[in-house]
Parts: structure tokens; sequence; C-alpha cells
């Protein structure tokens, strides 16, 4: 089942895919271009991998690490499917990342590998777009690199876990203006999801709604004002988003 946060008629509400429309918790049947797509859960602590696919590190003419690299990210970086994200004025590199996102179901201490999918709610699609000019390096991205507000489109479904036969095995896509731009399969992670959630488990404790942002392959490109970014993953959803400039805010 696909299941959605949404804002129509004044309220937030749970939906669900219903013959290309969207089935409203209090029953209303709408048309997806009737609401505001919200984030599919609200996101507690979220883990994000750096450098988790082999061609994406060979890309960036890194060696593929030894252990998980990961970094947490704020609440506030989140937005919904068709939202729009601002590119500052000053940086001379923002591009995309099209991550499988793994929403953790039930609380998770010293998870064994071969129990771990036992602990996952869902997936969805997440773009964790960075500004490469903030970084420091790789191994180490810094707060603005990925935490700036709205900066992480996320959705527009959580899929349920037992819809998923292999999440190891799905095909990423980005598109850019229409123009396929990154490709790769979730069977290219250095770290597959149950090392993830054993090796996070290990040392603290994961809750429901915690995420795991697994990284992203190779293929990461400039993007500019103006240009519709839709990052896809086979069987769990299409996720569109638009970058907008400085000139659209009043603080600057």
């Amino acid at each position: 089942m696909r299941k959605a946060r949404i804002a129509y008629g004044g309220a937030i509400h749970e939906a669900t895919e219903w013959q290309g429309q969207l089935l409203v918790d209090d029953g209303r049947i709408v048309d997806e271009n009737e609401v505001t797509w919200l984030t599919p859960i609200e996101p507690r602590t979220v883990f994000a991998l750096g450098l988790n696919y082999a061609d994406h590190a060979a890309e960036l003419a890194f060696t593929a690490p030894s252990e998980p690299l990961v970094f947490l990210k704020g609440p506030h970086t989140f937005i919904g499917h068709q939202g729009f994200t601002r590119r500052p004025a000053d940086i001379s590199y923002m591009h995309y990342e099209c991550e499988l996102a793994v929403i953790i179901g039930k609380t998770a201490r010293n998870v064994k590998k071969e129990d771990a999918y036992n602990y996952v709610k869902g997936y969805s699609v997440a773009n964790d777009y960075a500004i490469r000019d903030y970084l420091e390096n790789y191994y180490r991205p810094n707060l603005r690199v990925k935490n700036r507000d709205a900066a992480t489109p996320f959705g527009p479904w959580m899929v349920d876990a037992q819809d998923v036969v292999d999440p190891m095995s799905l095909k990423l896509t980005t598109h850019v203006n229409n123009k396929l731009v990154q490709e790769g399969t979730t069977s290219d992670m250095i770290f597959d999801i149950p090392t993830l959630i054993a090796y996070l488990s290990s040392f603290m404790t994961l809750s429901e709604n915690d995420v795991i942002l697994t990284g992203t392959p190779k293929g990461s490109v400039d993007t500019a004002v103006g240009d519709v970014v839709v990052t896809e993953i086979e069987g769990i959803g299409r996720l569109v988003n638009t970058i907008i400039g400085d000139e659209s805010f009043i603080n600057r």
C-alpha cells in the first residue's frame, strides 16, 4: 500500500493511492493536483549516508569507506512532493541526490542483520540536495551542505515494507527538465540496509519514524534556478521538485 500525508481543505490528512487518485482518511476522493503534499511521515532522527555507492565513490576518486559514513539531518530540511528548493545566488555548484529512504517502524537496539528487515515500516524517495561550495570534504559534510531549510524533498509515498519484495534491487533515476542525468540500482550500495540498521542500532536506539537515507549513485551534476528535478525509485515513487532563486524571498 502507498500512503501519504497531505494538506487539503484546511486540514492535514493521511491518504492512500486509489485508482490514480487519493483516498483521504475522511472518505473523500481527490485528484493529486488538488492537494499540498507533505512528507509521508514526520521524520524523527534522520541518518544520511555519504559515499555509500561504489560507483559514486569512484566518480569522486575516493576509496570506498570501510565503515558507514553517517551524518544527521534536522527536521526543517524536509519538504514534500511538488515543493520548491532554494538555490543561493552566491554558490556555484548545487546537485541532486536520489536516495532510497528507509523508515523505521519500531524500537530497535542491537539488531542482528538477519532480523533487520523486521524493523522497517516502509520505504520512500528522497532528493538530498548538496551545495558543494560549502563542502569541507566528502568524509565530513558540514551543516550548510546538508541541513539547509527545504533542501531535501521527501515522498510522495511511503510504501509498506511488505510490498517491496527486494529493496536491494531497485532502479533509481533522476531527470532534470525531462533529461535523464542519473541512473543506478540499490544493489550497488556498499553497506546494505540490514548492515546499516545493525550498525546504527549497535550503539544507539532507533525509534519509529527514524529515517535512513541510504546514499546516491553516480551522476550528480549541477542544477540551475528553474530546473524541474524528478527523482524516481522503481516501485516506490516519483518525487518532483523545482529549484527557485533568492529573488523569490523577501529576506535574502
